[in-house]
């Protein structure tokens, strides 16, 4: 860790990112950031030592902003954290739960509680408006400020603390195993000894032009019984002819299987970026 022990990320107090910045590393401070894009800048600006940036959610998918600002990043991935989402309905002190007429959040979390907003709804045998926020804790910071007991938002029980509103319905969330995957982001590279926990390496590579590429580079992780853990394709702005791959895997180049798998990687590929060799969260495996 650096001198400064402040984490960045992307929102504002009160975020799931916040939630998991400080249930990852609570010794240290948080910093709020308008943009993944901007939370990476104080790392690489050394205004903070870390930064956590979401890559997937179990249920809405990848955040594919995300592989967009990899490549053109300095930082390694240093670490991942597996933080289950929580949704709660918030409203002004004093709300009962048939004064609200409007919600108010981040779409994900809209859609991760579809389900039970409309059974929700049929209970009161009315429908809520459901209106797209920015973000979570910004709808909540909102709804606290308008205090209108009409109007919600679906955010975190942080959320609920920092704005002073009432949690009105508790965990809302269709799925009990919701789950954001982060990544944990650092200037300097991470050294994990694979012999005491289980490790991860993620990569970005493009193929080279000729039949098979993909087959063939990827083959040599299958003969040297390299555990494949993700695999995206994605096309760069601009460049639809050159599509690049985010991959996953357990294991580190030091290991002669991954040594050997990734000498078959490069000779099919343009070009191959190690983003990080960091530690498994334990709850991947479980």
């Amino acid at each position: 860790m650096g001198k400064k022990n402040i984490i960045a990320f992307s929102g504002i107090n009160g975020a799931n990112a916040d939630l998991a910045c400080r249930q990852a590393f609570p010794y240290m401070e948080t910093k709020a950031c308008p943009s993944f894009y901007e939370a990476m800048q104080a790392v690489e600006r050394h205004e903070a030592d870390l930064c956590m940036i979401p890559i997937e959610n179990s249920h809405v998918g990848r955040v594919a902003e995300i592989h967009n600002l990899l490549p053109k990043t300095n930082l390694f991935i240093v670490g991942e954290y597996f933080q289950s989402v929580e949704n709660h309905l918030l409203a002004p002190k004093g709300t009962q739960f048939e004064d609200i007429k409007t919600i108010y959040s981040h779409p994900h979390a809209l859609l991760q509680c579809k389900k039970k907003l409309h059974d929700l709804e049929k209970g009161l045998k009315r429908h809520f408006q459901l209106v797209d926020y920015a973000n979570t804790a910004t709808a909540a910071k909102d709804v606290a400020q308008w205090q209108d007991k009409s109007k919600a938002a679906i955010a975190s029980e942080l959320a609920a603390e920092l704005y002073g509103l009432d949690i009105v319905k508790r965990n809302i969330e269709d799925a009990k195993d919701n789950t954001t995957i982060f990544m944990v982001m650092s200037a300097e590279p991470a050294d994990p000894d694979a012999k005491k926990s289980r490790v991860i390496t993620s990569l970005l590579f493009t193929a080279r032009n000729i039949p098979a590429a993909l087959y063939k580079a990827l083959g040599g992780f299958a003969t040297n019984h390299v555990n494949m853990l993700k695999i995206e394709s994605y096309i760069p702005s601009g460049k639809s002819q050159m599509a690049q791959f985010f991959i996953s895997f357990e294991g580190t180049p030091q290991q002669e299987n991954v040594k050997l798998a990734l000498e078959e990687l490069g000779f099919f590929c343009k070009k191959v970026k190690v983003l990080g060799v960091y530690p498994a969260d334990p709850k991947r495996f479980e």
